[in-house]
């Protein structure tokens, strides 16, 4: 929210009042708590009539420091709050003449005393400020606010704040954490979370559920600020130095996100939401793909698997499923997993209105009465997931569909949550419009993870911070346009650089109009994200109704990810157990080439595999390589880096590169995505030709444990390898030489000369 007309005025109605210097100050072994009034004090007079800023500064960890600022603390605190872990450990303080030094692990503060300001340190550089002015209660008409301004360096980027279709670099930007129902080729977005990194070295989670308005140097371009309704502002500084580092803190605190099943990697296919479908359309549609060698791991049925106008009643449409039991018996049969979409609304034509209506189990009016509305779904309720009777009936009828043979459920919706309402256990509706989607969609993974242990997998397409812990979540509503691919991806980016490790897309397009060569390039960069599903709006996704290609390129995508996965499976429990996401921005993975800084179409797939989906009908592939040798893996053509290339492909090729001195573990599966990853494995080596090297891997198995290890080292002229606990394997030497491929056969303690 911007509250000055230009740096020097401001804004008629407001009136902003700033801490001037620091007049007290309490100190223990884990806090500081500081007071800074309006005005220096210069007589007993003048601290009459004046009001003032407390600042308390904990640490709930090394290297995190929560700064909370204070106007009026005698406001009745109202949930919900975030997840944020509780602890707090011993600071390290220094009181000094001029300055309070405050220390918790490498990440300094130093409060000056006679002008009050703030400055951050990491391991004693310079990361951000809050200069003279910066921290501040603003009165208005429109109520009070509090707000905080740190500083913008020269060359500094600011990227997160959950997933934006807007510029990848925030800066310039406002932008209001604030979820709505938007689609992608907006500023709205599905999925706020209060957090940004900093390519200097840190970032700030800004604990507040409620809306937190951000401007990205767009009021004060060298500034960057955010403000918050009310007398109190808390925020997280994190420091990092790498953003690998900032991501594994933060979700130290708020949350890691939970390892999904193993299956879930595979190919999702969906009905598509407005077509018609039966249960002859379901089987000619998964028999089709088991025609054409196409795996498929799982089945969506959308929306209208239950009866229009009744969303939700969670009961199947007997006019076009008559027997819904039987049917999931015979897909399940035939290997697949079974998804259903859901929303946490009740029309009122269901037959469950009138019981959530007469036990209390929706959010309401302030007479007392049901909120409704007839957006979505006529005279559709909100379920109050406050109440816990209603958080129990409203799973137990997902339980039922559980019994019945159901796998998953797509968590849809969550965004368009009222504010002028009332909740049972009594929670602040502002903070609530975007938790609600964090209630609802941790209801669900609980129940999800009660009935099925370790199987546990949403589809969730609203977010907030702390949503992480409840993967898996998808883009939303797209367009079935390049422009429109690009900027899903720009999404997805933004939401890794955000504490989320999983994401997808819809493949081809959410709307209609997909052309075949758009299914195909969409294909490419959907088999190559963590989770991949086909989904349409009123066209149906299957690739045959393109073309005769699109098969050979779903082929081609599907078995290729099935193949890679004993690599993406350690990264996604990589993912599992710091945070670090599986699709990673370019400035994460190579934060000193500064080209990385803004590149937003294309990304690393895990720690070795570069991804350059192309967007557009002539088949270019346009990217960017950092410094080494590269090698396409799907046409072993290698590259020098630190260079831009331009160049075109065919539909079963575009840029997907390994880089130097990488170790890619594929398995000899492509029908499945869960198998055993340590059974006959291919060790692909890139490069080891230039200085000594050690590359280590582990595998895991399909639920996460690990199973064994491969090593890979160069010392001198010779380069060896060392594995454990796998029998048979065959080994891949990609030299990045002259194109020089050589295949080694052999068993433990190979050695590649």
């Amino acid at each position: 929210m911007k509250f000055t007309d230009g740096i020097w005025l401001v804004k008629e109605g407001y009136t902003i009042h700033t801490p001037k210097e620091i007049f007290d100050y309490k100190m223990k072994a884990d806090s500081i708590e500081v007071f800074a009034p309006f005005k220096k004090i210069v007589t007993r007079g003048d601290t009459l009539n004046l009001g003032m800023i407390t600042t308390s500064i904990e640490a709930p960890q090394k290297d995190i420091l929560k700064i909370t600022l204070t106007h009026h603390d005698g406001e009745k605190k109202k949930g919900p709050e975030f997840p944020v872990t509780k602890n707090k450990v011993a600071l390290q303080t220094t009181d000094e003449e001029e300055k309070i030094i405050i220390q918790s692990g490498n990440l300094k503060a130093e409060l000056h005393k006679k002008e009050y300001q703030i400055s951050f340190f990491g391991d004693d550089t310079l990361l951000t400020s809050s200069d003279i002015g910066g921290a501040g209660y603003v009165e208005s008409n429109e109520g009070a606010f509090m707000r905080e301004r740190l500083n913008l360096s020269v060359g500094e980027n600011i990227y997160g704040l959950g997933e934006r279709f807007t510029n990848f670099v925030k800066n310039g930007q406002t932008v209001d954490i604030w979820n709505k129902d938007g689609g992608t080729s907006s500023d709205q977005s599905y999925k706020n979370v209060p957090f940004f990194i900093s390519n200097k070295g840190y970032g700030v989670f800004v604990n507040h559920p409620e809306r937190v308005s951000f401007e990205i140097g767009t009021e004060h371009v060298s500034k960057n600020q955010f403000s918050v309704a009310g007398e109190t502002l808390e925020y997280y500084i994190i420091y990092g130095p790498t953003m690998a580092n900032i991501i594994q803190k933060y979700t130290d605190i708020m949350g890691k996100p939970a390892l999904p099943p193993a299956w879930s990697f595979g190919l999702w296919l969906s009905t598509s939401f407005c077509t018609d479908y039966d249960e002859e359309t379901v089987n000619r549609f998964i028999d089709g793909m088991g025609e054409r060698d196409i795996p498929l791991e799982v089945f969506h049925f959308d929306c209208f698997w239950m009866k229009d106008f009744e969303w939700c009643n969670f009961e199947w449409d007997k006019r076009v499923f008559p027997n819904p039991e039987a049917m999931l018996k015979r897909l399940k049969e035939k290997g697949l997993k079974i998804c259903v979409w859901i929303n946490p609304y009740i029309a009122q034509k269901s037959p469950l209105f009138l019981e959530g209506k007469e036990n209390g189990y929706f959010i309401k009016r302030h007479d007392g009465s049901v909120w409704q509305w007839d957006l979505w779904q006529g005279g559709q309720a909100v379920v109050d997931f406050t109440n816990p009777d209603a958080k129990a009936w409203y799973l137990s009828k997902l339980e039922a569909l559980m019994d019945m043979g159901v796998d998953a459920f797509k968590t849809d919706f969550g965004e368009r949550i009222p504010t002028d309402v009332i909740y049972f256990d009594g929670s602040d509706p502002e903070k609530m419009h975007n938790y609600y989607a964090y209630q609802y969609n941790e209801a669900v993974y609980e129940l999800l993870e009660r009935k099925k242990p370790g199987e546990a997998v949403v589809f969730a397409r609203a977010a907030t911070a702390g949503s992480q812990k409840f993967p898996v979540h998808w883009g939303g509503d797209c367009l079935s346009t390049y422009e429109s691919m690009a900027e899903s991806l720009r999404g997805g980016l933004s939401f890794m650089l955000s504490g989320f490790s999983f994401w997808s897309h819809d493949i081809g397009g959410f709307e209609e109009g997909a052309t075949p060569d758009i299914y195909k390039r969409w294909t490419q960069f959907g088999l190559l994200s963590s989770h991949s599903r086909y989904h349409g709006n009123v066209e149906y996704r299957v690739p045959w109704v393109f073309d005769d290609e699109a098969t050979e390129v779903t082929r081609k995508f599907t078995k290729l990810k099935l193949r890679l996965m004993p690599y993406l499976y350690a990264h996604a429990v990589s993912a599992h157990q710091t945070g670090v996401p599986m699709m990673r921005p370019m400035v994460m993975s190579f934060p000193e080439d500064l080209t990385a800084g803004s590149l937003d179409r294309q990304y690393m797939l895990g720690d070795s595999l570069l991804v350059a989906p192309i967007f557009n009908p002539v088949g270019r592939g346009e990217f960017y390589l950092p410094e080494g040798k590269w090698t396409n893996i799907l046409t072993e053509k290698t590259y020098e880096g630190e260079k831009w290339y331009s160049e075109i492909h065919d539909y079963m090729s575009f840029p997907l590169l390994a880089k130097e001195n990488s170790v890619i573990v594929m398995g000899t599966e492509d029908e499945h995505a869960e198998y055993d990853y340590a059974a006959n494995p291919e060790i692909h080596v890139y490069g080891f030709l230039g200085e000594d090297i050690s590359v280590a891997k582990d595998i895991y198995s399909k639920t996460g444990e690990k199973v064994a290890y491969i090593k890979v080292s160069k010392e001198g002229e010779k380069v060896s390898l060392e594995v454990e606990n796998i029998d048979n394997y065959s080994v891949v030497w990609h030299k990045q030489v002259s194109d020089e491929v050589e295949r080694f056969e052999g068993t433990k303690n190979l050695r590649l000369q």
